[in-house]
This record gives C-alpha cells, sequence and structure tokens, in this order.
C-alpha cells in the first residue's frame, strides 16, 4: 500500500514491530529453559512447548517441575528467607530500585516477548503492561524503604507461593512479587503454563540486579505445579489469580493448614450507560473494556447495561464502531485486537457462543487472519439477566448486552450475579454516579473510564470474584502479620454437676432464650442444656440452637441492612448507649461472670468491656478510606464498605468481653452480626440480650445463638448468605470453616489453634476493623 492510497482511503498501514532482538535472546538461550532455583537455572528439558497464538509457531520447549523440584525452590526460598526479612529496609528498596530501572533498559524485549507469548497487540504490551510492571516495582521500592517507619509492628510472612494467569503475565508476576519482596517474604512462583517466557526473563532481571539467591525462584509446568505448590507444608501464603473453580479448590487444599491467603478470580463485570452519558466516549471506553486484551481480563466489562431510551441509538453506533476494528498480527502496532491465547481457549469461546439460542449474535465483519487462534469481536443483544451468557464468565472478545430503565434496576441487573470484581458507569451526571457507585457489589468501580490500575490503588474483588487486595496499602499488608507471637490454643470446657442441685438459679426461672431480629425466640429443637458453675451448682439453662436457628438469624440480620446505611456518627451513639446501660448493671454482669467461670475477676472484665464498647463508638466515624494518588487527572477514592452479614464464633474464656469484641467492630463499620456466644459459659450472653433491648440497637443487627460451636460454625460456614465467618472459639475450627467456605468463597478470619489476648491490646484495634469492611476503589476522572 503506498502512501498516496493510504491518504485516500484513510486505512491504517502496517506498522509491524521487529521480534528480532526477542527472537534473538530465545536462540541465544537455546530456546529451552529449565527453573529459576536458588538464583540459577536447572538443566532444561523440552516437556512442554510454549507457542505463538497467532502463527503457532513454537517459541521455545520449557520443564514441568517435578515434585523435587518444587521442593528444591521451596527449600531455597527458606534459606534465603531470614537474611532477605533481616535485611534493612532500604537495601531492600534498593534491589526493588535495580530491578525496576533493569525494567526499564529492557522495555522492548519485554513487550516483544509477551506480545510473542500471549498474543495480544504489542501497542498493549508496550504501553499498558511493561510501564505498570515497572511502576510496582518502583512504587514497591519506596513502599521497602518505608516499613520500618510505617508498618513498625509487622514482619514478613516468609515463603510465599505464588500462581498467576496467562492473560497478563509479567503484570501479575509484578503484582504480586513487588509486594512480598518489599516486605520481606521470599517467593516460589509458578507462571502460567502457556505464558512463560517473560517470568523466565525476570529471573535473569532479578541475576542482573544481584538479588540474593533463593529469594525469587520460579517453576513452570501445568497445574499439577500449582497443586504442589499450593500444598507444600512449608509455604506460608498462597496468592492466587485465575478462575473461580480453581480457586474454590485452593481454598479447600488450605483450609485448617494456618496459610495466608489471596484470591483474585473471575468476573462477570457491568458496564452501566445512562441516558445522558458520551455516547461516542462510552463506546470508545468500552472497546477498552471488553475488547482489550481481546476480552481475556478478569474484570472485562463483559455485560453491556443500557438505559431503554439510548438503546437503539447506542447499538447503531457501537456495530458501526466494531466494523473498524483491526484484528491481526499482533506485532502490527496498527491492530487492536489480537489472537486468543491458546486453541484450547478459543474452542470454548466459540462453544459458548455457538451454544447460545437466546437474543441477537452480531460479529464484527473484520477480517480474520488465516491461521493462528483469531476469534472476531461479539455482540450479542437482547438477553435476560438470567441467561447463561450474562451470568457466566466468557473470557473472549464477546459482550453481551440488556437494557434497564431506572437506576435502581440498573443496579438491581449489575448486582445480579456471583461475582463482584469491577464496574464501570458511565454519565455526564455527577450526584447520579456518586450516587450508583457505592450500591454497586464490586471491588472496583470506573467512573466515565474503564481499566484504570496503578500500584497505589489496591484491586480485587468481593463474593465469588475472591477475596485480598493487590497493590496499595492493603495489598502490602497482605504480606506481613503481626510480630507478637499467639500462645497456643486451650479448650475450655464448661463445668459439669448435679441438676438436682437448684443452685443460684431463681424459682421463678425467667428461662433465657435466643435472639433473633431482636426479639427472645426459643430454640427451634425446643432443647436446652444446663449450666453448671465451678461448684457443680445449676446456674440456669441455656438453649442449643440448630440449623434452622440459623437459618432465621442470618434472614434476620440480611433483614437489617439498612444498618449499613446508617451515619458512622448514629452507630457511634447506639454504642455509647450499649455502654451506658452496661455500666448501669456492672455489679449484675461481674457476679455473674465470676458465677460462670468460678473466677474474681468479673469486674476488671465488665469495665474493659465498657472501654472496647467506647473504642469503637470512637472509631465508628473515624476509620477513614483515603484518596490514593494515582498518576491521573482524577481521583481513586479507596471507600471502606461494612462487609455485609458477618457470623462469629465467641471466645470461651471471656464471656462478655469477647462477645462485645467482635460485635462491637463488626456493628460499628456497619455490618450485621450473628454471634455464637461462649459455650462454656453462655449465660452472660443472654443477659446481654437486656441491655440491646434498652440501647436502641435496631432489630436484626445483633443476633444471639448459643450451643455447641462445632456444630454451629458448620452450619455458619455452608450458608450462602452470610459474607463472612470468624471464629475465635477455644475448639479450633479453623481448617472446617475454611473448608466449608469455600462454597461461595465468604471471607474468613479464624485463629488457627493460636489464643488470643482478649483483656489486652491484641483483643482490639484497626485488625478488628479492617477484618470489619471492605476497601471498594471508586476511580473519577476529571476535566474536560
Amino acid at each position: 500500500m503506498t502512501v498516496k492510497e493510504i491518504f485516500e482511503s484513510m486505512d491504517y498501514g502496517p506498522a509491524p514491530e521487529s521480534a528480532g532482538d526477542a527472537l534473538a535472546w530465545l536462540v541465544d538461550q537455546g530456546a529451552s529453559f529449565g527453573h529459576f532455583i536458588n538464583g540459577e537455572f536447572t538443566e532444561p528439558k523440552a516437556d512442554f512447548q510454549t507457542k505463538n497464538p497467532a502463527t503457532g509457531e513454537v517459541l521455545a520447549d520449557l520443564s514441568q517441575a517435578s515434585a523435587d523440584d518444587v521442593d528444591a525452590a521451596v527449600s531455597a526460598a527458606r534459606a534465603a528467607f531470614p537474611e532477605w526479612s533481616g535485611m534493612s529496609s532500604h537495601h531492600r528498596a534498593r534491589y526493588l530500585y535495580a530491578i525496576a530501572r533493569l525494567l526499564q533498559k529492557h522495555s522492548r524485549l519485554f513487550a516483544v516477548l509477551e506480545t510473542l507469548d500471549n498474543g495480544k497487540p504489542i501497542r498493549e504490551s508496550r504501553d499498558i503492561d511493561i510501564p505498570l510492571v515497572q511502576r510496582h516495582f518502583y512504587y514497591h521500592a519506596g513502599m521497602a524503604q518505608l516499613m520500618a517507619s510505617e508498618l513498625p509492628d509487622r514482619e514478613a510472612l516468609g515463603v510465599c507461593g505464588q500462581i498467576i494467569p496467562w492473560n497478563f503475565p509479567l503484570l501479575m508476576l509484578a503484582w504480586k512479587v513487588a509486594p512480598a519482596l518489599a516486605m520481606g517474604n521470599t517467593v516460589v512462583l509458578k507462571p502460567a503454563e502457556y505464558t512463560s517466557l517473560t517470568a523466565i526473563l525476570f529471573a535473569d532481571i532479578c541475576r542482573q540486579a544481584g538479588l540474593p539467591k533463593g529469594v525469587v525462584n520460579i517453576v513452570t509446568g501445568d497445574g499439577a505445579v500449582g497443586e504442589q505448590i499450593v500444598g507444600h507444608d512449608d509455604i506460608n501464603k498462597i496468592a492466587f489469580t485465575g478462575s473461580t473453580s480453581v480457586g474454590r479448590r485452593i481454598r479447600e487444599a488450605t483450609a485448617g493448614s494456618g496459610k495466608a491467603l489471596t484470591l483474585e478470580l473471575g468476573g462477570k463485570s457491568p458496564y452501566i450507560v445512562f441516558d445522558d452519558a458520551d455516547i461516542d466516549s462510552a463506546i470508545e471506553g468500552l472497546v477498552d473494556a471488553i475488547w482489550f486484551n481481546q476480552g481475556q481480563v478478569c474484570c472485562a466489562g463483559s455485560r453491556l447495561l443500557v438505559q431503554e431510551g439510548i438503546a437503539d441509538k447506542f447499538y447503531t453506533k457501537l456495530k458501526a464502531r466494531m466494523a473498524t476494528l483491526r484484528i491481526g498480527d499482533p506485532l502490527d502496532k496498527c491492530i487492536d485486537v489480537g489472537a486468543i491465547v491458546d486453541p484450547v481457549q478459543l474452542d470454548t469461546i466459540s462453544s459458548m457462543v455457538s451454544a447460545n439460542t437466546a437474543g441477537e449474535t452480531y460479529h464484527a465483519p473484520c477480517d480474520l487472519p488465516e491461521g493462528g487462534c483469531f476469534y472476531p469481536p461479539t455482540l450479542i443483544t437482547g438477553l435476560a439477566s438470567s441467561d447463561l451468557l450474562m451470568q457466566e464468565e466468557i473470557f473472549g472478545p464477546v459482550l453481551c448486552s440488556m437494557t434497564f430503565r431506572t437506576p435502581a434496576e440498573a443496579i438491581e441487573i449489575a448486582n445480579n450475579t456471583r461475582y463482584g470484581l469491577a464496574a464501570t458507569l458511565w454519565t455526564e451526571n455527577v450526584n447520579l454516579a456518586l450516587d450508583i457507585a457505592p450500591k454497586l457489589a464490586a471491588g472496583v468501580v470506573w467512573v466515565n473510564a474503564t481499566n484504570l490500575f496503578d500500584a497505589a490503588a489496591g484491586f480485587g474483588g468481593i463474593r465469588e470474584s475472591g477475596f485480598g487486595r493487590e497493590g496499595g496499602w492493603e495489598g502490602l499488608t497482605a504480606y506481613t502479620k503481626p510480630k507478637a507471637d499467639a500462645a497456643a490454643l486451650e479448650r475450655i470446657e464448661a463445668f459439669a454437676g448435679d441438676a438436682a442441685e437448684l443452685g443460684s438459679v431463681d424459682p421463678l426461672d425467667r428461662t433465657p432464650k435466643l435472639y433473633i431480629g431482636g426479639k427472645q425466640a426459643r430454640p427451634d429443637g425446643g432443647y436446652s442444656q444446663n449450666i453448671y458453675g465451678p461448684d457443680g451448682q445449676l446456674l440456669g439453662q441455656s438453649p442449643i440452637a440448630n440449623r434452622k436457628d440459623v437459618r432465621n438469624a442470618v434472614e434476620a440480620a440480611a433483614s437489617a441492612k439498612a444498618w449499613s446505611k446508617t451515619t458512622g456518627h448514629l452507630r457511634a451513639q447506639i454504642l455509647y448507649y450499649i455502654a451506658e446501660n452496661l455500666a448501669a448493671r456492672s455489679d449484675e454482669f461481674a457476679a455473674r461472670i465470676d458465677a460462670l467461670t468460678g473466677g474474681d475477676g468479673g469486674a476488671v472484665e465488665v469495665d474493659v468491656t465498657i472501654s472496647r464498647l467506647f473504642t469503637y463508638a470512637a472509631w465508628a466515624d473515624k476509620f477513614d478510606g483515603q484518596a490514593h494518588n494515582v498518576p491521573i487527572r482524577g481521583v481513586a477514592l479507596a471507600m471502606r464498605e461494612p462487609v455485609g452479614v458477618i457470623g462469629a464464633i465467641c471466645p470461651d474464656d471471656t464471656p462478655l468481653l469477647g462477645l462485645v469484641s467482635l460485635m462491637a467492630p463488626a456493628i460499628a463499620m456497619g455490618n450485621r452480626v450473628v454471634l455464637t456466644a461462649s459455650e462454656a459459659f453462655p449465660l452472660v450472653a443472654l443477659d446481654f440480650y437486656q441491655i440491646l433491648e434498652t440501647s436502641d440497637v435496631p432489630a436484626g443487627v445483633v443476633n444471639i445463638l448459643t450451643g455447641a460451636h462445632a456444630e454451629l460454625a458448620g452450619t455458619l460456614a455452608d450458608h450462602l448468605n452470610l459474607d463472612a465467618i470468624w471464629s475465635f472459639s477455644s475448639s479450633d475450627l479453623s481448617g472446617a470453616i475454611e473448608a466449608k467456605s469455600a462454597a461461595n468463597l465468604k471471607r474468613t478470619w479464624v485463629n488457627n489453634g493460636q489464643d488470643r489476648d482478649w483483656m489486652g491490646d491484641a483483643g482490639e484495634g484497626r485488625t478488628f476493623l479492617e477484618a470489619a469492611t471492605e476497601v471498594k476503589n471508586i476511580w473519577v476522572p476529571y476535566g474536560e
């Protein structure tokens, strides 16, 4: 095509990027790679091949890691951990800075190699992925420098196993490796089987930077290697990005192991266009939302929701724009859409679209290259929210769409999914935008923009999109733990006695009941248990809750969702009121605690409980989010939101303080709770609901059950309408709770067999507030 022909047609001429240097690098390495363990590459084996998805050409032979290879990598990381974690923050910062500089120096090599291996357009690798990778290492070099001063009470977790996907091979590596190293951890990383080459090149960068041996180890192979990492006994944390189904299996596999876990999983993100939106801008944003990286993005805006009044106009303009998208050689800088990563993924996309019979399917009339893994940009309109393609992640360049009439309906449709990763909304009305954004069930919301990322702003989801954040302070602290060592948990047993001895039971038995939905409720099973004092005297009966009582309590908590919308000031006033009413009856509660436990510390426990209520009343309107300093003309607001409905198994040893220490931070942050009281000493909790009844606590905000922790914990963990479960029972229920929570991937916070000093500093503070909140990052660009 001549310049004259291009001028007359206004077509884009080819602008190929040379692959020569990247291919030469592969040839120089023998086009065959082993694993990177303890600072050296192992002898390569031709176990499997990595191919260019645009052409099918073989790029290199790779090695499948064995169990021995994984053991060697973990051993190297463990051996390197003491020196690396004990190094000064400044020295770790220097290493991360050196890696960032080397990534800049070799940026074009990384970009080309990423495109060859993954199939994404070179413009995306060059202009988005690689600069973000560099940004993460620069940012976390700064975080490493600040660790000693800003996180003085935190320390590294140990050896981190990291498993990354094939859609952003190097960027996902940076998201995980940079914060882990900054905080003093060592790493065993498994790149995706399809796309390992830039991870191997990164290993070479680590050598060039002089990184101590064993700090970063990289093993390649299929899912079996990931399973070996997940199951390894000497790994302290697993960080996984990938499909929800695999994430669920990882949650089950790590249950009870004590391993820290973060999961960044799938999504079916809504892209909402209101009738006042700038339609042309919204369509350009949509191109980035769904056809960026061929739609192989976990947060892709794959569900288009258009307000009914502009739908026809919007679809007409969108189809016209789709017809101009350019598909072809990913190394051509004028290409918009590259190749699907592998024939297996291409078949998955094709079969899902072919099997769909709902709505109207439109394939963009784009010329597809012969050979290679290419799929045309596709729009399916007229779908219902219940249709399979509106619910299931396709992970390809396929946009599914339906209309809505009102903002309320848009929210309802957007949240009608098991996922909760990201969302985009497009409107010229800032009031509407800031009204809708907090109501969307998503970890990230973009306003009049899409796919904005930065190391300073956390990224991650809720629901079955996983838990934990990557980036920002939230992602950083996930690679740390408190410095203090906890004592081993000791089970506290209830006292035995003689039912014939009435003890201190009032002859006019007031029959303690469960507390559900703001009312006293008899247990569904109709059974109660005797509670004895240390001298064997009968002190009273406690109801035995069953799974139906759990169901009723969760339903009551769900019905109290208005509590989450109240102001922090109002929640603070109610917490102060609870403290005030408890103080008025402090002698009574102290005597009850002493009678139940056989000790003489009841008065102190009541005083600490009142103080704790004051603490969380103080925090209720002060635990703020942040406005992140991201490199755009705009702001990324990190908003703290309540988790939702939390089930909590309360400590046994401090029956009043333990219950309040879990209840108070949860309700202070706007959550509703289902509390399972101390199994050994439950009667004080059944006295406490009298305090709640006289303290203006709305019905359903606090629900109290009594009974066997082991039985109730399983039912709570199973419940799909619980958003989180905490367990601090003296019975170690951690493994069972974490395994059962995998059903809906609810957040868990368990004691892992370690005791906590509820009377001391460990019994309160930011850790509890962070567990009681989700961070939603709302990106709002501004200006003309």
